[in-house]
């Protein structure tokens, strides 16, 4: 597995990467959708095996106090080889020299972020466009 990793979201299939979303599986989102997401955030990462993008992750960050880690995917065919904790660590570095960086995870999930320093908040809170649908989903109460 010779994996290449980058920054540039120049070679990025928008569509294939909204296909690995949807198999991860970590919903619906539109290459459209996710070149706006990835265009608008400060760090990004991408890695391909040949020419098929197979995780990416990206930051929305201001430069000094709150770097955001999200949109964090593997594919199925890729996870447990390493590559979502080399997309974090990375992510994790770009941010460095922020106050504070923060992700939200796919419950059940938690365990493998806290390996990187990541801890539960107490305050955190959140307004979801489908309000059921995240609490359905675990994300809220």
């Amino acid at each position: 597995m010779a994996i290449r990793w980058t920054q540039s979201p120049d070679a990025v299939d928008w569509d294939a990467l909204s296909e690995l979303y949807r198999i991860a599986p970590l919903g619906n989102k539109s290459g459209e959708w996710l070149k706006t997401a990835y265009s608008n955030s400060m760090f990004k990462r991408f890695a391909f095996d040949g020419d098929q993008v197979v995780a990416a992750g990206r930051a929305v960050a201001d430069g000094v106090d709150c770097s955001y880690l999200c949109d964090i995917v593997v594919h199925p065919a890729y996870q447990g080889t390493g590559l979502g904790k080399e997309l974090i660590q990375s992510l994790v570095d770009l941010s460095k020299g922020h106050r504070k960086i923060i992700l939200y995870a796919v419950p059940g999930r938690e365990p493998f972020y806290a390996r990187f320093g990541f801890r539960r908040m107490n305050t955190a809170m959140a307004i979801f466009s489908d309000p059921e649908k995240a609490a359905a989903d675990g994300y809220t109460q």
